[in-house]
């Protein structure tokens, strides 16, 4: 009996097929070609000339580039693709004076570029000088903004930069301690006090996140002292407030700092002198201070209060509860 294939209805043979062969060597899902070790090994260095090349083209010094490691020098090239992304060639301004080493020394602090996102797309090489770290050794540490902070202000600091956002060229501050050397730790007692005062600036139009970048100045600030640190009590000003926060005393030395006579301040709520973007962080600081069952203090705060020249001043606030009074340890900040 003759057998016809089902593909084509010609007459089979016993040893011919009309369909195709199956290669038994090939691999299937089951069993996919295995890779050797000379193929790997040629993967790594192909990966490793690739990174060696990125390396060669990043803007540092060579020392610096001889003790990249790979997760270092692919942090970079990413942080040079943000800046690429935000400031494009074809859309640079006019060719200008460059803002090299001099003009970097005449700063009070170190710039600082971020995205909308709080990724960190430029920071200034004088850093070194104010944080003890490179560029390069604070990409060590993240490649977000966040990641150099304080981790206890990261929650605040991430609602400024979203009002900022909200409303671009409205200009944010916050204080918060920045990674820092060890040598810097050991001499300032823990890592740096650093005021951080920018605002968001559309670059290119239509605004967009991705067109939009966090411009800001980053200056050191009196470090943080100790509530009962004795060396600096010129400093220092007191006052006693009702449970309300009007002001019911307040010390003589408030004039050097504030520029108020005593009796100007007296009868005056608090919350008048302060900072309106200040004012969120005092009342947290005024509920905890005000929930204590007992005598007690709360944690400290920095805020912002007027001086009676219109001026700002940055304090940092003790509050402690005693009976029906809450007295304020105010520090001055330089």
């Amino acid at each position: 009996m003759t057998i016809f294939c089902s593909h084509c209805h010609r007459p089979l043979q016993a040893e011919t097929s009309c369909l195709p062969r199956v290669d038994k060597r090939a691999p299937s899902a089951s069993k996919p070609f295995r890779s050797t070790k000379s193929a790997s090994k040629a993967r790594r260095d192909q990966i490793n000339v690739e990174l060696q090349a990125l390396r060669s083209l990043l803007p540092i010094s060579v020392r610096e580039k001889e003790r990249l490691s790979y997760l270092h020098t692919m942090a970079l090239v990413c942080l040079r693709l943000r800046g690429a992304q935000l400031f494009p060639p074809d859309c640079a301004p006019p060719a200008g004076p460059v803002l090299g080493t001099e003009l970097l020394s005449l700063l009070p602090g170190f710039l600082l570029v971020l995205s909308a996102d709080g990724k960190l797309v430029y920071i200034s090489e004088n850093v070194s000088q104010v944080l003890g770290l490179s560029m390069v050794e604070l990409l060590a540490q993240g490649d977000t903004v966040f990641d150099i902070l304080d981790g206890r202000v990261c929650e605040e600091v991430r609602k400024k930069l979203l009002l900022a956002q909200e409303e671009p060229g409205r200009e944010v501050t916050f204080v918060s301690q920045m990674r820092t050397s060890k040598a810097l730790r050991l001499q300032h007692g823990g890592n740096r006090a650093m005021a951080v005062h920018g605002r968001f600036t559309t670059l290119r139009w239509p605004p967009s996140p991705s067109t939009s970048a966090f411009l800001a100045l980053c200056t050191p600030v009196a470090q943080f002292p100790t509530d009962n640190d004795a060396a600096s009590q010129d400093e220092l000003f007191q006052s006693t407030h009702l449970l309300d926060m009007t002001i019911a005393d307040v010390t003589e030395s408030v004039t050097y700092h504030l520029g108020y006579r005593r009796e100007e301040l007296l009868g005056q709520s608090w919350y008048n002198l302060l900072h309106p973007e200040d004012t969120e962080r005092a009342a947290a600081q005024h509920r905890a201070v005000g929930e204590l069952p007992g005598p007690g203090a709360s944690e400290p705060a920095v805020l912002r209060v007027l001086r009676r020249d219109q001026s700002w001043a940055w304090i940092r606030v003790w509050a402690r509860r005693d009976g029906g009074a809450i007295t304020c340890t105010s520090r001055c900040l330089r």
